[in-house]
């Protein structure tokens, strides 16, 4: 850790003897998600309400009072907001999702992308950005053959039940 973050630090430390308790984050730093992932924090306090900025971006749930789960959903940014029962700020901080970059080839012809995961056969999946056509075909049969794993799940396959 840098200097200014050591002297940022001891601020904060002086700052919660002198006024009362800081707000307690998330992480150290900037909170990175990636896309169809999530990531656990802990905060310090029990959280009563929790806010993300755009929902679109990213997906949050309280596991328990101080148990935080970030879902990536989008490329982007938005923030997050948790308050404590005195609708106090315990957590106000930017969250970035990006790309994963695991395991992923993308083949592009002229302004048509469509995206494979490799891991360790090349599969088609489903990125944003993908040509509409791929992307939509895929989700289709992702679609399917979910709602087939749930009708055996549930003793309907074969059965002609809707």
């Amino acid at each position: 850790m840098g200097a200014l973050a050591h002297l940022v630090r001891a601020c904060i430390v002086l700052a919660a003897v002198a006024c009362g308790p800081a707000p307690s984050f998330a992480q150290d730093g900037p909170v990175s998600v990636t896309v169809d992932r999530a990531k656990v924090f802990r905060i310090q306090e029990p959280a009563s309400t929790v806010i993300i900025g755009n929902p679109f971006i990213a997906d949050v749930s309280m596991h328990d009072a101080t148990t935080v789960v970030i879902t990536g959903k989008s490329y982007g940014s938005t923030n997050l907001v948790i308050l404590d029962e005195n609708n106090a700020p315990i957590v106000d901080e930017v969250v970035t999702v990006r790309a994963s970059e695991d395991n992923v080839v993308m083949v592009q012809r002229n302004a048509a992308r469509q995206s494979y995961s490799c891991a360790p056969m090349c599969e088609p999946t489903l990125r944003l950005g993908d040509q509409s056509e791929v992307f939509d075909k895929v989700a289709e049969q992702a679609t399917q053959r979910n709602e087939l794993a749930v009708q055996a799940a549930s003793g309907q396959a074969g059965t002609g039940a809707d």
